[in-house]
């Protein structure tokens, strides 16, 4: 069923769109059409949400009907309003547009960009060695159905074994193998989410996860991690005590995307208070193996739960390649029994072969993930680099494990630098992509995972484009930069 936005509800999206600089060249309905296409811009107004009628807004703006029909009408003309008699008008994008993996709408033949939107890394040679030799055990697993909702064995002890070296015994049935990281989020949220739950999560944080909670139609509170410190412990743990939710999704290690690493303290102190509220904890260990610098890491968070409240989550994505579909939740055994018989309504089990291959990598670990470690390493450093000498403006907190920075902007321009940057061929993830109700404007996630001579290139190209934000005589939309 399609959603709809009401008079009101688009109304207050809208803000001061009267206002907007060079308002006085443009006439009203073509500022509010402009408008309308910068919160499709920056992810405040969905895609495909049915719009209010056009008597609807006009009453809830103060103009006249003329207004919103004109508006309405150069909408669907740019291909960002869809209109069938009966039916109302709905968000849309312009023809040969598609998703991008970077959650992105870009053009299809868009080859050459710079891609800063994505927080991952290319697939290390040893995939393809891995894969023969799963190749190789795929006919011991011939005789089956191939149906594992919690994974096969081989992957599932190995995945356990890994917890277990890092302090927090595991036996392979407190193990479920899922189908990327979001796949494991996504069944702990259908079994502990009932629609329309209160959920605690940090403000920035995953898109995805907020992509996640949304389709559960959560009710979505945050925590703010702020850009240079962290985790305020008090704030947080306070959080926790008065709204009690049914649930808090928090990303420890190298926080996605401000990168920081919570202390031990504070994770066996969120443990403690998560059982008091009676909250379930899931806990997003995605870049828990990139340790910069000779980091150390703390314990997991589920090392001080006495509970059963953690709920753990990984997978492949980060230190090895997005592409392996490869995720997994740790928890109690008889929670990971729910979890697999709620899968099997949902996709039944992962594929062997990716399984087989996972296996293959994991056995190589000790081979790949050092070299993971230096190669982030040296690109981080010539991205801090490139921005100390072309933007020395903007201020960074150099993170110490992860893939990505978050850098705090000299203006709210986030949205506005991500949309000028795709006429120089960089594409970014603004600010606003990783909070809720348009905030975070001020800052931007970079990630360095690119090469380092294409983050020196990616900054250089940006330096140029924020002085141009400075001397734009008025606000330019393009429909190739709506982002989703």
């Amino acid at each position: 069923m399609t959603s709809t936005v009401r008079g009101d509800q688009l109304a207050r999206l809208l803000g001061h769109w009267h206002a907007l600089p060079g308002r006085r060249r443009s006439p009203d309905y073509a500022a509010l059409a402009g408008t309308v296409r910068g919160l499709l811009a920056d992810g405040r107004l969905p895609l495909g949400v049915r719009l209010p009628a056009e008597r609807e807004l006009a009453e809830a703006l103060a103009v006249s009907r003329t207004t919103v029909s004109a508006a309405y009408r150069t909408l669907r003309d740019s291909g960002h309003l869809t209109s069938r008699r009966g039916a109302g008008s709905w968000t849309t994008l312009p023809r040969g547009h598609r998703v991008a993996s970077s959650g992105l709408w870009t053009p299809v033949d868009d080859l050459d960009m710079l891609d800063l939107g994505v927080a991952a890394l290319s697939a290390p040679a040893e995939v393809v060695e891995a894969a023969r030799e799963a190749a190789e055990q795929l006919p011991r697993h011939l005789h089956s159905t191939g149906y594992h909702p919690t994974g096969i064995h081989e992957l599932r002890e190995a995945v356990a074994a890994g917890y277990t070296a890092r302090g927090l015994p595991t036996a392979p049935e407190q193990i479920m193998i899922t189908s990327g990281t979001q796949h494991a989020l996504d069944l702990v949220l259908r079994l502990c989410v009932p629609v329309g739950s209160p959920v605690l999560v940090e403000s920035p944080t995953y898109p995805n996860a907020l992509a996640a909670l949304a389709a559960r139609r959560a009710r979505i509170s945050t925590h703010g991690v702020d850009a240079a410190t962290g985790w305020d412990a008090d704030l947080l743990l306070g959080a926790l005590r008065q709204t009690r939710p049914r649930l808090a999704y928090v990303i420890p290690e190298f926080h996605n995307p401000t990168g920081h690493l919570m202390p031990a303290e504070l994770r066996e102190r969120l443990a403690a208070t998560a059982h008091t509220a009676s909250v379930d904890l899931v806990v997003d260990e995605s870049f828990v193996d990139l340790p910069l610098d000779g980091t150390p890491v703390p314990p997991p968070v589920a090392v001080f739960d006495r509970h059963s409240r953690v709920i753990t989550i990984g997978g492949m994505s980060k230190p090895y390649w997005g592409g392996l579909r490869i995720g997994w939740v740790r928890a109690a055994a008889p929670l990971v029994q729910r979890l697999a018989a709620l899968r099997v309504g949902v996709d039944m089990s992962s594929p062997v072969l990716d399984q087989l291959v996972a296996v293959a990598l994991l056995h190589r670990a000790g081979t790949i993930v050092p070299a993971r470690i230096a190669q982030l390493t040296a690109q981080r450093d010539a991205l801090l680099a490139a921005l100390a000498e072309a933007l020395p403006q903007w201020r960074v907190t150099v993170p110490h494990g992860g893939v990505t920075l978050w850098a705090e902007l000299d203006g709210p321009v986030s949205s506005a630098l991500a949309r000028a940057a795709e006429e120089v061929g960089v594409r970014l993830a603004p600010g606003p992509r990783f909070g809720l109700d348009g905030t975070l404007e001020r800052f931007l996630r970079l990630p360095f995972t690119l090469p380092a001579a294409d983050l020196t290139e990616a900054v250089s190209r940006l330096a140029g484009v924020r002085l141009g934000l400075d001397h734009a005589p008025r606000p330019s939309w393009r429909t190739a930069e709506v982002i989703a």
